[in-house]
């Protein structure tokens, strides 16, 4: 027990030390005046860019924890979404039990022992040390049929009280699930979290191809909403139920932001888990194409341009933490490890730097930049804007007319940024009409540009500028 507690001790010491200058120093996260946006209690801007972390609780070490989440934090990431329980029982990579059936958390903690909850203590303080949130899915959809509304309660006051007093803590309800699954105690569960913890945000993880509004719009733990976008291509279906969604259009992400509000009170919204990069189409043909860096670009700039407040990114091996000795699943070959090189990995952070540049609360989706009849699937262009810039992601490279006329000024400083690495090329200054403009790529696959108009009398990027500033 002495070795157990010196561990303890030197660990905080090393965490400590790391806490500088940390995001939630900003204040605790919170919904935006216009309601559109998460910021901090000061004003300041946050731009979530998650990753979709599902097993580290189970799979990762301590030195693992620390390697993964110190490249997260260098590649830009600033949430990590995971699963607190994935069945009863849940076992961590140590042995260490969390749960069992009777939901009393209480006897699987103890402070004479490195138990479950105290390895997913040390992932929160690391996680923290890092500027790092932690997004707790508390258990996943499948286990619902399990917790009743009485242990859905002992549980949320478990988790409630437990890391109320944690700074980088996000509420996550559901997991991959439709919300008329378990509605009661799904319910009863945020409402124990929420009344044991009023100061950290939360929200609802659904099925594919669902959004949170469509069961949870009125509820009054729901403080941002999340849709699923999903893993399927155009056209691939596969028999899995209730869509919410036209044939055909499995791909458009952009979609579900309309949906999310469509009838209901405009709340934050993020896609929490888009196709994830190298991942069969369709998740269960191994056979089948696997999903690209140009695509999961595109969910990315989709999303967020058509009005999402951030982004979730994905990968097949780092979800599951692949290593030698696990089984995989959804043919994941690669080690988690390996799977952090990959481009589309690497690539996120553009997105995020680009969005910081520029007036945050102010920004909203705005079709009508995109001069007369805009393109379907890949061919669709999507336009975002504040009051004196503009930004729009062409994917497929085919050209297009903005209005520039939609934001401030007599003239306009025009750039192209390639969302592959961040660079950035002056194009010039333009007057403030309809204006064609084209990728500079051939058609489609990794000729993703975003097109980006300033008021010539704003200085948002310098013309000189040959790639985006790094924004935290």
């Amino acid at each position: 027990m002495k070795k157990y507690i010196l561990t303890l001790c030197l660990v905080c010491c090393c965490i400590t030390a790391t806490q500088a200058a940390q995001p939630w120093n900003n204040g605790r996260l919170k919904v935006s005046d216009n309601h559109r946006y998460l910021v901090y209690a000061n004003g300041t801007p946050f731009f979530w860019l998650g990753n979709t972390s599902w097993l580290l609780p189970e799979r990762l070490t301590r030195d693992e924890v620390e390697y993964y989440l110190t490249k997260e934090r260098e590649a830009g990431y600033n949430v990590e979404q995971i699963q607190v329980l994935n069945a009863i029982p849940t076992f961590n990579i140590y042995g260490m039990q969390a749960n069992d059936e009777s939901f009393d958390m209480q006897k699987f903690s103890r402070k004479d022992q490195y138990g479950y909850w105290e390895h997913l203590d040390y992932i929160v303080d690391f996680a923290a040390s890092q500027g790092i949130y932690i997004a707790m899915d508390c258990i996943w959809g499948s286990q619902i049929s399990k917790m009743t509304p009485e242990k859905a309660t002992k549980y949320g006051k478990f988790l409630g009280e437990r890391y109320k007093n944690k700074p980088n803590i996000i509420w996550m309800i559901g997991g991959d699930i439709l919300g008329d699954k378990g509605t009661a105690s799904w319910d009863a569960l945020a409402r124990a979290i929420r009344k044991a913890d009023p100061n950290h945000v939360m929200t609802f993880h659904p099925r594919g191809r669902t959004t949170s509004a469509r069961w949870f719009a009125d509820r009054e733990w729901m403080d941002f909403h999340m849709f699923q976008s999903g893993h399927r291509r155009y056209g691939q279906r596969n028999g899995d139920g209730d869509y919410t969604i036209k044939d055909n259009t499995e791909e458009d992400n952009w979609r579900y932001v309309d949906l999310t509000w469509e009838g209901n009170e405009v709340k934050p919204v993020i896609d929490g888990e888009p196709s994830y990069e190298d991942i069969p189409q369709g998740l269960h043909d191994f056979t089948a194409p696997r999903w690209m860096d140009y695509d999961v670009r595109r969910y990315a700039y989709w999303a967020v341009f058509a009005g999402c407040f951030g982004h979730t990114y994905g990968h097949n091996s780092i979800m599951q933490f692949i290593k030698p000795g696990l089984l995989a699943s959804f043919g994941a070959e690669k080690p988690w490890w390996d799977a952090m090189k990959d481009p589309g990995y690497n690539q996120m952070k553009y997105l995020k730097w680009l969005i910081l540049a520029f007036p945050f609360e102010e920004r909203i989706a705005d079709q009508s930049v995109i001069a007369g009849q805009n393109g379907e699937r890949y061919d669709r262009n999507i336009a975002t804007r504040g009051n004196d810039y503009l930004l729009v992601y062409n994917y497929s490279g085919k050209p297009m007319q903005l209005d520039l006329t939609k934001i401030s000024g007599q003239k306009k400083n025009v750039w192209v940024m390639n969302p592959s690495d961040g660079s950035l090329k002056y194009l010039g200054e333009y007057d403030s009409k309809v204006t064609e403009f084209a990728n500079d790529g051939a058609y489609l696959r990794g000729s993703d540009r975003v097109f980006i108009a300033v008021d010539a009398q704003k200085n948002y990027l310098n013309k000189t500028a040959t790639a985006l500033t790094p924004k935290e």
